[in-house]
């Protein structure tokens, strides 16, 4: 086996392990196509894990910041998987190079920012760790309208965030960080230790729909141009969002019981709604 098909292999063990959702998903796309989102994937969820993993988040994640402005200028350790299939994806696509850079803004984000006051500021943030991803998928799943697609690519990771934001509420408490509007909040009359005390009332229950319907219009959005994409690359991509949507529905059919407990879409249901595109 070549090098360059041992870093790829690594990137796809990274998905597998750590998304299902996106793995079965992207899993439709024709070969090199596929190879190339487990690379970006792999990026991502690298810096992902230094913020939430690392001894020393902040350094590492400058580090890994550094580490990518070395890599644009082709200069990595080609024995690193990520970076050597990355490269390879580099070479055979347009690449959005900003995206990368704000992924990694976004994060930095998390070790800074723990509340946050308005919609607009929270999907400030979700364009930067999740709107982004969209953005680097784009030249690989549609090169010829990356630039057409741009603003719905975006909603699309827009709509994913706010829908992790809504089944981790509890995950998310544990390490501090209320991502759920401080004026939505009040508006509802959701206190935070109403939240520590894991307490779903009217109240969270409002406030937990008001955001969904902010996905719900967000996903509208995202696939009103579905069509647009090329056909190899359309049922990936939709399967994605409805894959991530039905999570909306999963934790409303458990009583919007999202402290404590983490809640996934099951596999017959994720087989039922791909088979169903």
């Amino acid at each position: 086996m070549h090098r360059i098909d041992e870093a790829y292999d690594y990137c796809e063990k990274v998905i597998a392990r750590h998304s299902k959702t996106f793995y079965k998903a992207f899993s439709l796309l024709p070969k090199e196509d596929r190879k190339a989102v487990w690379a970006v994937y792999a990026f991502c969820r690298t810096a992902d894990d230094i913020v939430d993993e690392g001894k020393s988040p902040v350094l590492e994640l400058n580090a890994f910041a550094f580490e990518f402005e070395r890599f644009l200028k082709s200069e990595f350790d080609p024995a690193n998987g990520m970076w050597l299939a990355l490269s390879d994806v580099f070479s055979r696509y347009e690449m959005d190079v900003q995206a990368f850079r704000d992924m990694l803004e976004g994060q930095k984000m998390d070790l800074t920012i723990n509340r946050y006051q308005t919609m607009d500021q929270l999907l400030n943030y979700s364009y930067h760790v999740a709107g982004t991803v969209g953005l680097m998928l784009l030249p690989i799943l549609a090169p010829k309208k990356a630039k057409d697609l741009k603003k719905d690519a975006i909603a699309l990771g827009l709509a994913m965030q706010v829908t992790n934001i809504l089944r981790d509420v509890g995950e998310d408490l544990e390490r501090d960080r209320i991502y759920l509007p401080q004026d939505i909040m009040d508006f509802y009359s959701v206190k935070e230790e109403d939240l520590m005390e894991g307490i779903v009332n009217k109240g969270f229950i409002e406030l937990w729909e008001h955001l969904a319907e902010e996905a719900e219009r967000l996903y509208q959005q995202a696939f009103s141009t579905m069509n647009e994409y090329p056909l190899h690359s359309r049922i990936p991509v939709y399967g994605a969002g409805k894959l991530y949507r039905e999570i909306l529905s999963t934790v409303r059919s458990k009583q919007y019981q999202v402290f404590g407990e983490k809640h996934y879409v099951s596999d017959d249901k994720k087989k039922a709604i791909l088979a169903s595109i």
